[in-house]
């Protein structure tokens, strides 16, 4: 029986496990920390419940993936709803929308408050389908680095789906031509931040996202984002995986050109196989002592981060529901400061994601869980103590100008979360949520290969590497790592 270490109990590390051990292999997995699930956390203060990463669900199709391969009824360990409104719209003019998942009634909605011709939506969340079906997937279910991928009878209908608009307009630039009303074109825009991009940057492609929560569906997962991690971790426990927390990996160790192991809390342990969900860079930097290789990851741009703002607000907002997003009056100037300057700009655009909507358990009677975030650039050093405050403030005043209500006298608790935190608590290389940015035409097939070239045995997984960031992607670079090793 071989043997495997995965480093890190993030998505991809949890899922990558799953799959090694319902093949048959050995799986050992080293954490850092206390607790499983990396970025998909969760804490309790003052009788609140917060989920601390990820508050987004879509594509359940790849968590019961994962039941079906390890041969477990999935109604054991997890269940979830689907979520008729996808995300509440604000605007500073007094405009809301509610973005239906059914699609016509989204269309109508858009129609009636926007202007838009419903023919002109539907078609263009048609589009959408259509890019993720015939080249997304492609591109997300399979490595790129694997000539056979190349080789693979979808290639030859995804070039010819694939426009010269998709690649050589930007995101915003598409949504310009297709759309009357800027309210409308900055609503699709938003769905670049989904891989922490900029849409006025990067490539038209990035339109199919808007079909994972538009056309496929939002749902819900019952007990919040942590229940992922909760029923996951479960599944690996009854697989025979073995976990180690507070268990630090300090070195991959290598004889002959293939992996032998790893040095943790400076014990050794043999493997066969090491699956890192860590950061690719700090894999080099750190565990490898490959300064050139680290150096290279460095030069591809970083995705931006997030300042993160949980808050207990004694008082319940009807006008709100469970995903709910307040846009800056100048999209095009906040991603400039994010990406160009590294700054915050002074108007952000806000998320608040609100768990006890669904749940009312998660917030004591009368009251509700504010997850608020807003998009950061990437940790250089900045000080985010001082940053932060700003920040808060002007959230705190923008959301008492478009609610008519002083948020700050209702937060009776509070813990806050930025860059440079995030960094150290999830080890993501300058805070950046998604590795790198998509920020070219080029950006999918530069992000790092799943596997090394150097070293035999050794493979990558989760938000740094190929395919991507976020849940579903995390989940598709576990499925093709464990399909490159067995």
């Amino acid at each position: 029986m071989k043997k495997v270490v995965v480093i890190g109990s993030g998505i991809g590390g949890l899922a990558v496990a799953i799959r090694l051990a319902s093949k048959g292999y050995s799986v050992k997995v080293f954490e850092r920390n206390e607790a499983p699930g990396g970025k998909l956390g969760f804490f309790e203060q003052d009788g609140y419940a917060f989920d601390t990463g990820p508050s987004l669900f879509t594509q359940p199709q790849n968590i019961e993936e994962l039941f079906e391969v390890a041969g477990e009824p999935i109604e054991d360990y997890f269940t979830y709803r689907k979520v008729p409104i996808s995300c509440y719209y604000f605007w500073e003019d007094g405009k809301r929308i509610k973005a239906y998942t059914d699609k016509r009634e989204f269309a109508a909605e858009l129609q009636e408050k926007l202007n838009e011709h419903p023919v002109t939506i539907i078609e263009y969340l048609k589009r959408a389908e259509d890019i993720y079906e015939k080249i997304g997937k492609i591109f997300i279910d399979h490595s790129l680095h694997n000539k056979d991928t190349w080789f693979n009878k979808r290639i030859i209908p995804a070039i010819k789906a694939t426009r010269k608009e998709y690649i050589f307009r930007s995101m915003h630039e598409y949504h310009q031509k297709n759309f009357r009303s800027p309210k409308t074109v900055q609503l699709f825009d938003r769905f670049a931040t989904y891989n922490g991009s900029n849409p006025y940057m990067a490539p038209a492609m990035l339109s199919m996202i808007p079909h994972l929560e538009q056309n496929e569906g939002t749902f819900y997962p019952e007990g919040g984002m942590i229940s992922i991690t909760n029923a996951l971790y479960k599944l690996a426990l009854k697989k025979g995986v073995e976990f180690q927390f507070n268990s630090k990996v300090e070195k991959i160790l290598q004889s002959k050109g293939k992996v032998s192991g790893v040095h943790a809390n400076g014990s050794f342990a043999g493997a066969d196989i090491v699956v890192s969900n860590m950061d690719v860079y700090y894999v080099y930097r750190d565990l490898l002592l490959d300064e050139k290789a680290a150096a290279d990851v460095l030069k591809r741009e970083r995705s931006s981060s997030a300042l993160i703002f949980y808050w207990g607000i004694k008082k319940e907002f009807p006008e709100l529901h469970l995903h709910n997003i307040f846009f800056s009056r100048d999209y095009e100037k906040e991603f400039h400061h994010l990406f160009s300057e590294g700054s915050m700009y002074h108007d952000p655009t806000i998320y608040i994601n609100i768990s006890s909507k669904m749940e009312s358990i998660h917030s004591p009677s009368g009251t509700e869980n504010w997850f608020v975030m807003v998009n950061a650039p990437a940790h250089r050093d900045q000080d985010w103590d001082i940053i932060q405050k700003e920040v808060r403030a002007n959230i705190l005043s923008k959301l008492k100008r478009m609610m008519g209500v002083d948020v700050e006298s209702l937060i009776e608790t509070e813990r806050m979360l930025n860059p440079k935190g995030i960094e150290y608590s999830t080890l993501s290389h300058m805070g950046s949520l998604y590795g790198t940015s998509s920020n070219s035409k080029w950006a999918a097939f530069l992000r790092h290969r799943n596997d090394s070239t150097k070293l035999q045995g050794l493979y990558f997984t989760g938000g740094s590497v190929h395919p991507g960031g976020g849940i579903p992607l995390c989940l598709k670079s576990a499925k093709i790592v464990s399909e490159q090793i067995s």
